[in-house]
């Protein structure tokens, strides 16, 4: 005999189950980790923007976009300089890869490599192994690609009378040695016994006494 007493308890009962059964769900969802955000680049490329001005002398050991204006020396030696369109730059620059969009007044100088595009405006020399010029660009100056010429090993050379200038050791010791490197030491007279060598009436006395 159905007893719908039982009916009511058992359907309140899968009630509850199912009930539990979204609550844990929902807790476990709540309890996992949110997604990290990836991690932020480092080195990368910085960047001078169009409201920035910089006088004086800039340098740095990563890539570096100019779309600002710079005046004095710019020496990013080991990395590439890019002058944007919107950049400005009256100075030296010295780089190892530099590509110019933009305007320079001043000489460059690149161990590797120069780029001077089509909406370049330069005004100076330019130095480096490889030069690249498109057509379109305005380029008033001289160009030089022997890297055994004195620019080039006055920007990219490190000589040793700059980097630690002085004397030798050996010169030092020499130096030490006297005044007049070709003057002998003074030396000592030594009778045998030991003590300063007598005058010559001292001497005379002496063997007079004997005589006599």
């Amino acid at each position: 005999m159905f007893n719908k007493r039982d009916y009511h308890d058992q359907e309140a009962h899968s009630r509850k189950s199912s009930e539990a059964e979204e609550a844990a769900t929902s807790s476990a969802r709540s309890a996992a980790p949110a997604p990290s955000a990836p991690a932020p680049r480092t080195g990368g490329v910085a960047t001078i923007g169009p409201s920035i001005s910089i006088d004086g002398t800039l340098k740095g050991e990563e890539d570096l976009v100019v779309e600002g204006r710079i005046k004095g020396t710019v020496s990013l030696q080991k990395n590439t300089l890019t002058i944007g369109a919107q950049g400005r730059i009256d100075a030296e620059v010295f780089a190892h890869t530099i590509l110019v969009d933009g305007t320079v007044n001043g000489d460059l100088f690149a161990s590797e490599f120069i780029s001077i595009r089509k909406s370049a405006r330069i005004d100076g020399n330019v130095l480096a192994p490889r030069i690249s010029l498109e057509d379109g660009a305005k380029f008033r100056g001289s160009i030089d690609m022997d890297t055994d010429s004195e620019a080039f090993k006055k920007a990219f050379s490190f000589r040793a009378e700059t980097a630690a200038p002085g004397k030798s050791s050996k010169d030092q010791g020499e130096v030490k040695s006297g005044n007049n490197p070709g003057a002998k030491p003074a030396q000592h007279q030594n009778t045998g016994s030991g003590q300063q060598p007598k005058n010559p009436q001292q001497q005379n006395a002496k063997l007079g006494g004997t005589a006599a």
